[in-house]
């Protein structure tokens, strides 16, 4: 049984996570739970999985959850020190993070130097810090398993064998303005850019995708993981 820390929980990655732990029959365990404010969904995340700790990093949605769970014996901790002391846990195998942002980096240093295996859905953490964490990887002998479709896929094409890899090629959707014209593009609203056609991922990604902005982070994160400088986005 791998026991793991997600950091992110109610996010969209962080619920998909969840779906497989759910499905695992018992392959996989939930030590602790972290995420920033969204209390409601947390008290039904420990309520479902039985964490031993969750995080929450707002102070007042921390003491609220407190309240909720007080019937339960789940420590509950807040800031970005309950996260670190979640991912260095001895108990904890793999940390999977999937926060949104650079806040990301540090405790993805934390996980690296206590050993953890990480599954990466924050490619913040390897745009502001790649050269760190991939060094870090490598001298603690600590796996970086890519979490996002595309650059799952490549780390599985590539596990056997990336000598003979001349060029990496991204794909994209497009985002909800593919195909538009630059005189259509000047009428996009903040609330057009919000609608994506394909995935429902929070404010910050869907407006990255819409800018495709997300695309150009995709390729730091593929440099920094794969380590191949030919690469198309």
């Amino acid at each position: 049984m791998k026991t793991l820390t997600l950091l992110g929980s109610t996010g969209s990655i962080g619920r998909q996570t969840l779906d497989v732990v759910r499905h695992a029959k018992g392959n996989l365990k939930i030590h602790a739970l972290a995420a920033a404010k969204n209390v409601k969904l947390m008290e039904e995340q420990a309520r479902l999985f039985n964490p031993a700790v969750v995080v929450m990093m707002d102070e007042g949605a921390a003491h609220d959850l407190r309240g909720r769970l007080r019937d339960l014996p789940i420590k509950v901790e807040q800031g970005m020190d309950g996260i670190i002391e979640s991912v260095v846990a001895h108990q904890v195998d793999t940390v999977v993070t999937a926060l949104s942002g650079r806040i990301g980096l540090e405790p993805t240093l934390a996980a690296l130097e206590a050993g953890k295996t990480i599954a990466l859905a924050n490619k913040e953490t390897l745009v502001a810090g790649g050269d760190l964490v991939m060094s870090t990887a490598r001298k603690m002998k600590c796996k970086i398993l890519p979490v996002d479709s595309e650059h799952s896929a490549i780390f599985q094409c590539l596990e056997e064998d990336s000598k003979t890899i001349e060029k990496i090629i991204l794909t994209a959707s497009g985002g909800p303005f593919f195909g538009w014209t630059k005189e259509k593009l000047a009428t996009v609203t903040l609330e057009k850019a919000l609608c994506h056609p394909n995935w429902d991922m929070g404010a910050k990604i869907t407006i990255d995708s819409s800018t495709m902005m997300n695309k150009g982070l995709e390729v730091i994160e593929a440099h920094h993981l794969f380590k191949i400088l030919s690469m198309m986005g």
